[in-house]
């Protein structure tokens, strides 16, 4: 017989037979104040923070996602410390804007054995000092064929192409974390008259070093990929390199600015990234 379930599944498991939805309230345990755990996998839990539900969100901005710098602080300083005080049978590290997906050896512990040692952790958090941000500018060339979203996305918000520039160059913007292809940061917030939803049908083929937005998201793409945030300009730089000690741009808790320049300065800067 396969092997014992563990209880959190076992719960969820209940739940699903009443008709009750696989939500962080139903499934999720509190683990300390503004902290919960949800089964995720056999093999994989994750640590969810809820200072978002708590704190004051405007009601005029349906695109805004439920983030705050906040609770990606507390992501953060988790990630830190376990990496600095690692946890034996804990191989893989995922962070997100609110929570860190947590993956175990599934034979060595159970569930709520991990969960009582993250509840230490937990504990420790207001200790942990997270290094000064990194300052991060990265140059963009907007519109024409770099930025082929920039008019609609203008017709959208009843402004011009300089005021979106101006808008989307305005802001410094947090990496709240890396993923989808490597390289790719999730960056917020954008400000708030360019809140705008992603294409209707994403395209096939985004070319590397779009600057793209997507709700209140902005971000480069490192690769050649498909995707469907609005394209509003082109980066020169690359943002991952195998061949770079390291390998990606931005980390984590880095702060960026875009800065716009011209198509000649965008050509040269190019020249220069492909020869180095």
């Amino acid at each position: 017989m396969a092997r014992k379930l563990t209880a959190s599944l076992e719960r969820a498991l209940r739940e699903s037979e009443r008709g009750v939805g696989y939500t962080f309230a139903s499934m999720g345990n509190l683990a300390s104040e503004g902290a919960r755990f949800q089964f995720a996998s056999d093999e994989s839990l994750l640590v969810y923070f809820d200072t978002a539900e708590k704190e004051h969100r405007s009601e005029d901005r349906p695109l805004q996602s439920p983030i705050t710098v906040q609770s990606n602080e507390k992501v953060r300083k988790l990630l830190r410390l376990l990496e600095r005080e690692p946890v034996e049978g804990v191989h893989n590290l995922h962070p997100a804007y609110c929570s860190l997906l947590i993956k175990f050896d599934a034979v060595r512990m159970r569930h709520e054995e991990l969960e009582a040692i993250l509840g230490r952790y937990l504990e420790r958090l207001e200790e942990v000092k997270l290094p000064e941000a990194r300052r991060v500018e990265i140059p963009v060339c907007y519109g024409g064929e770099y930025g082929p979203d920039l008019t609609e996305v203008c017709a959208l918000q009843g402004v011009t192409a300089a005021q979106v520039i101006e808008l989307h160059a305005s802001a410094e913007y947090l990496v709240y974390f890396l993923g989808f292809v490597p390289g790719f940061a999730y960056l917020g917030e954008l400000p708030k008259a360019l809140v705008t939803p992603r294409l209707a049908a994403p395209r096939r083929r985004v070319p590397a070093g779009s600057v793209g937005i997507a709700g209140n998201q902005t971000g480069v793409y490192p690769f050649a990929t498909p995707g469907g945030w609005r394209l509003l300009g082109r980066t020169p730089l690359a943002m991952f390199r195998a061949d770079r000690e390291e390998l990606s741009l931005l980390s984590i808790g880095d702060r960026v600015r875009f800065v716009p320049i011209s198509r000649e300065e965008f050509a040269a800067a190019e020249a220069r990234e492909n020869y180095e």
